[in-house]
This record gives C-alpha cells, structure tokens and sequence, in this order.
C-alpha cells in the first residue's frame, strides 16, 4: 500500500481537457486520486482572419511574446504554415517555464523567459525588456486577459500588436457527481490554475457547493490566483511554486505537515 502524502487523497483537477494529464499522473504516481472536472474550454479564435494577417507579418517584428503553452499548441501550426518554422531575426519569448518548454518543443531556440516566476511581471523585470524604443512586439495569446504586458512595453517605447489564437469558455458541466464525491470525503484539495478557472469552478458549483469549496484547502501556483480564492471565501489557500511540479510539492508538504 503507497504510504506517501498523497496516499487515499481525492485531488480535484480543473484544468482544461486535455491539459491536466501530466498533473493527474504525477498525483497518481504519489498514491493519490485525481479527480478531472474542467472548468474551462479551450475554443476557437473569435476572428481566424485577424490571427492570420498578425502571424502572416511576424517576420516583420523584433519580439514575439507567448502567454501560455495553449498559445504555442494554437499559434504554431499557423507559424508553419505561413512561414515554415521560427523566423529568422524574431527574438521568441514565453511567459513561465512550460511555456518555454512548448516552443521548445517545437524546436523554438533562444527563448526569453524568466527562470524562476511565470507571470508577466517577472518577464518585464528581464534586462532584454528595459528599452524597448522602435521595437516591434507581438504578443500571442488567448482573446481577452491581462493588458499589463502591452501598456508596460508600449510605455517602454515599443509598438505592440496582439494575435489571440484562442477562447476561454466556460464548459457545460455537470456538478451533480462531483458533490455526491465531495460530500462523501472523496475531495481531499482542490487545484486551481487560474483565476478564471476559479470563478467558473464557483459558478458551476453553485450555491450548493459552495460550503464544500470554502472548507476544503485550495493549491492554486500563484499569489493572485491564491489571493481570489481567499477573497472569495476559501478558508485553506496555498499559493504554491509555478507549475504542475509546485502544486505537487505544495499538496505533498502540505499534507505531510498536516499528518506528520
């Protein structure tokens, strides 16, 4: 019998399909159950026109942004079809390590991106991004979000465009069976990615989950993702390093301190 941690633990997932497997393994691996209820979808882009005619110019641009590893599973079999791979003279640059992985991945070379945070602050803090006078920058992402990147380099000096290769929707689930779970001690912790992974959790949960959610830890790896759960209500709230690696370490110290 696994005696780790994890050992018995119901661990809800709420990653979108498809995104959650490496987490659900790693859980499973430490003896854990990985419980997978997304609460966000991944859609097509709102205008594929505008998509094309913004990859269709990145040769002409001096950086490339990456907002997430979504992006570069979006982004790039446009990049190849346009342009046969990375264009020559375009700096790429990711927001957090999995990102980076992506495009490397991808056989991306050269990436700029932060080696310890995976937030667009940490990648403004970078040297490379201090004057960016007469640059060109696109920013590859999902449609809406954080405008801190592009008003922080536009103040920099650079002309900033965007080329959103994706929506975030939220999915039409079921909660019925995850509350009988919950009600029954089969969710032990709760994951949570993003803030808007969290609010459509809270939406889909309703008011009838809403006890359960506030009294069970939530793992969420960063500070502003922790900071909406405890504003909201959740009593426990981890903020945990970046990465499905952080959130394991910050369940397993956490549940070792628990019942050490």
């Amino acid at each position: 019998m696994f005696a780790g941690a994890l050992a018995g633990r119901g661990i809800l997932i709420t990653r979108p399909a498809g995104q959650a497997e490496g987490l659900a393994a790693r859980i499973v691996e430490l003896g854990g159950n990985a419980i997978l209820f997304p609460t966000l979808e991944i859609g097509p882009p709102t205008d594929p026109v505008a998509l094309s005619h913004a990859i269709g110019c990145l040769p002409d641009d001096d950086l490339a942004i990456f907002i997430s590893p979504t992006s570069v599973e979006r982004a790039w079999p446009l990049i190849l079809e346009r342009h046969g791979g990375w264009p020559h003279g375009v700096t790429p640059a990711a927001v957090g390590q999995a990102t980076a992985r992506a495009l490397a991945g991808c056989g991306v070379r050269h990436v700029l991106c932060a080696e310890d945070a995976a937030d667009s602050e940490s990648l403004l803090a970078l040297a490379e991004l201090g004057d960016m006078t007469g640059q060109r920058v696109l920013i590859i992402r999902g449609e809406g979000g954080r405008e801190l990147l592009a008003d922080t380099l536009r103040q920099r000096g650079a002309r900033v465009d965007y080329a959103e290769c994706y929506r975030r929707l939220r999915p039409a689930a079921d909660p019925a069976p995850l509350l009988v779970l919950w009600r029954d001690g089969g969710i032990a912790a709760v994951t949570v990615t993003s803030r808007e992974v969290f609010a459509n959790l809270v939406d889909l949960l309703g008011e009838a989950g809403a006890a359960l959610l506030r009294a069970t830890p939530l793992f969420a790896p960063h500070p502003r993702i922790a900071a909406a759960a405890r504003e909201w209500g959740v009593a426990e709230v981890v903020a945990t390093p970046p990465g499905d690696a952080g959130l394991v370490s910050g369940l397993t110290d956490w549940f070792n301190r628990q019942h050490g």
